[in-house]
């Protein structure tokens, strides 16, 4: 196992993968609590059609995906507040426009290719320098502005009435959030996928909370399980010659089932009367 490590393509995927894997897990520990995990399932189908226009004008894909993928999630948004939808109906507006794009673009520059079939299912092993460093950079960048409106985020998560009446500017954070998902989905493309991009968000954040006593404890378990679950993926996807998406997703859909399964056997030993001893 270890042996694998010292193959410079590997030790890309590893630094790439367990940035990335901190911040969808960071960000989807909000989105989860906020009722809004199914928006980084519609922004990846924005980034389908998106990566189609970079495929089309023959540039990097990431480049033409940024900007398009974060004024897309302020459009959700603005639908939620002024066309007074609801979330899965904004996003599934948006999504399905997204999708219906990324689809007749990739049909005008000449159908499908080995280029798209990556983002869309993911190619973790073939991430180039330039991905790997636009992906640290990002992902500091990221993790930075959660660090620095950290507690208007956890505010308006938990109580976003009580958050506006104290005076925070929901409306902004709201904003802050959306477009860090946004950043977060587009960078994840390459580790799990655009199809599978939104279970690297809510699988890590749904076991943590499982077994976390505290926000801040559901963060930091949810990061552990997110680099875990990247590691171990990188190395079953060398070893066995597995598709590098969909075994990142089994492995954090197991370690949900397992947190699940203790979390249950826990409540059910402290909820159950001490055995009474015979005399």
């Amino acid at each position: 196992m270890f042996e694998l490590f010292q193959y410079h393509f590997i030790q890309k995927a590893i630094v790439a993968g367990c940035f990335i894997g901190v911040l969808c897990s960071t960000l989807g520990v909000f989105l989860v609590l906020k009722r809004l995990s199914l928006i980084g399932d519609g922004l990846a189908h924005v980034t389908f059609g998106s990566v189609a226009v970079g495929l089309l004008l023959r540039s990097q894909p990431m480049y033409a995906a940024v900007p398009l993928v974060m004024l897309s999630s302020l459009g959700i948004l603005r639908l939620i507040e002024r066309a007074r939808l609801y979330g899965d109906t904004a996003i599934g507006i948006v999504s399905s426009l997204g999708i219906a794009t990324g689809i007749i673009l990739v049909s005008i520059s000449g159908g499908y290719n080995v280029d798209l079939f990556s983002y869309l299912f993911g190619s973790i092993l073939s991430i180039s320098n330039t991905e790997v460093i636009t992906s640290i950079v990002l992902s500091v960048i990221v993790m930075l502005m959660v660090l620095l409106f950290y507690n208007e985020l956890a505010s308006t998560t938990f109580d976003e009435e009580m958050a506006k009446v104290s005076g925070i500017k929901t409306r902004r954070i709201n904003e802050i959030l959306v477009v860090l998902t946004a950043l977060t989905v587009v960078l994840a493309m390459k580790v799990v996928g655009i199809m599978l991009v939104s279970a690297l968000l809510i699988l890590p954040a749904s076991a943590a909370l499982q077994t976390a006593k505290s926000f801040k404890a559901t963060i930091i378990v949810a990061g552990i399980i997110a680099v875990f679950s990247v590691i171990s993926e990188i190395w079953i996807s060398f070893a066995a010659n597995l598709p590098s998406g969909g075994t990142i997703v089994i492995i954090n859909f197991s370690i949900f089932m397992l947190m699940f399964g203790y979390s249950k056997n826990v409540l059910r030993t402290k909820s159950s009367p001490q055995n009474e001893v015979n005399p």
